[in-house]
């Protein structure tokens, strides 16, 4: 049995409790309700909050590298075992009663002793995968090349539009810089590359910047579809892994980022990759003394709720001046909410993680203390959270829709 009780306070003034039980072979993420009312410009206590999960030990990891994995690679013209090393950071979407994740999956060759592509694997249960034997998504001799070469493709997140087409936002790596790309698919099979998602924004002067993790804000509907949707006429990605800005689309495929209004200023000193993006306008901040310290990103799409657009956000920790609990560079899981009406106004955020590594392969692997969520699917009356763990291997939680 696993068990330990950490007080947090919600952003609001409120106290909740966070308790993180072990029992049954399972790992229990569930925060107390809050004590004391938020204020009146957000939902009181944790009520916004998407919380709960089980981790599903008794199958946990559900997927690992794997030699069987096989494809003649278009740039190399050779057999490659291209998720022989490690596979993490799915996305997922339901179609039809079935369950299917698209995933990042390395190999062992290349320049830098690895190349990432996007696997396909399906599931009528969601916890038992059957992987398609070649990527679907991979570097290839087209035009996009030279983003994508030969660092690879990473880090999906797919939405579905309303006329049934799917959209992949993913990470171009050409091996000094991660770009934001998007590609679409009416079958999940075969995708289109449109490349960089800010071509046509601000003259361009974004192609060049380190971008990525973009997560459109969707319904998540019964029958498990997630499905972009406009807000004022147009649709919304939170997107950023230094911090977390926003973006608006007419189409699915062109971005414009937001910048700051005349005047404005960044709510947080500029570090890392957002000191050559000054202009952006940051949306959900890093926070001092805390978990989320020294890097959020998005998770998956955003979801719109009765009370806001929840967004599950990944952060890293510095313990020189954040949480000095956790270890450095520890990846955690928490969640924001955003005004409906403004999707740049954030109302409510959690004051501390729901989700931190455990258990020996979220904690020891390629970098080491990582979970990682970026796939998330309503099914069967189950909330399934898909993650990376320790950027090798992936592992699910589940808690009942309700």
């Amino acid at each position: 049995m696993r068990i330990f009780n950490q007080k947090v306070r919600w952003l609001a003034g409120s106290f909740a409790t966070l308790t993180l039980a072990g029992l049954l072979g399972c790992t229990t993420l569930n925060p107390a309700k809050s004590t004391a009312a938020a204020s009146s410009a957000a939902p009181i206590g944790d009520s916004w909050a998407l919380l709960n999960f089980t981790k599903v030990d008794s199958v946990n990891p559900i997927m690992g590298p794997s030699t069987a994995g096989k494809f003649t690679d278009p740039i190399l013209k050779q057999e490659v075992l291209w998720e022989e090393k490690d596979v993490f950071n799915p996305a997922v979407v339901v179609k039809d009663g079935v369950v299917y994740m698209l995933y990042r999956a390395e190999n062992k060759v290349g320049k830098f002793s690895k190349t990432s592509r996007i696997g396909l694997a399906t599931s009528t249960d969601g916890l038992h995968f059957t992987r398609r034997k070649e990527p679907v998504l991979h570097p290839d001799n087209d035009v996009h090349k030279k983003y994508e070469w030969s660092g690879g493709t990473e880090d999906p997140r797919v939405v579905e539009s309303e006329d049934g087409t799917y959209y992949m936002t993913y990470t171009a790596y050409d091996g000094d810089k991660a770009r934001l790309h998007i590609a679409s698919s009416r079958d999940l099979l075969k995708w289109t590359k449109y490349g960089n998602v800010f071509t046509r924004a601000a003259g361009g002067k974004y192609v060049d910047k380190w971008t990525k993790s973009g997560a459109i804000v969707s319904r998540y509907e019964a029958d498990g579809r997630i499905v972009a949707t406009k807000i004022k006429g147009k649709y919304w990605m939170y997107w950023g892994d230094a911090q977390v800005w926003l973006a608006t689309s007419d189409d699915l495929i062109h971005w414009t980022p937001i910048e700051m209004a005349a005047g404005e200023k960044p709510p947080v000193p500029l570090r890392a990759q957002a000191i050559t993006m000054p202009d952006l306008k940051i949306v959900l901040p890093t926070r001092e003394g805390k978990f989320d310290s020294d890097l959020v990103e998005s998770g998956p799409p955003a979801m719109i709720t009765d009370q806001g657009i929840r967004l599950i956000y990944n952060s890293r920790n510095e313990p020189s001046f954040g949480d000095k609990n956790l270890p450095v560079g520890t990846y955690t899981a928490a969640q924001a909410l955003f005004d409906i009406n403004d999707p740049t106004r954030l109302l409510q955020r959690l004051d501390n993680y729901f989700m931190r590594p455990e258990l020996p392969y979220e904690t020891t692997g390629q970098i080491n203390q990582v979970v990682f969520l970026e796939g998330l699917a309503r099914f069967k009356n189950n909330w399934f959270i898909y993650y990376g763990t320790a950027d090798s291997k992936i592992a699910v939680a589940t808690r009942p829709v309700n």
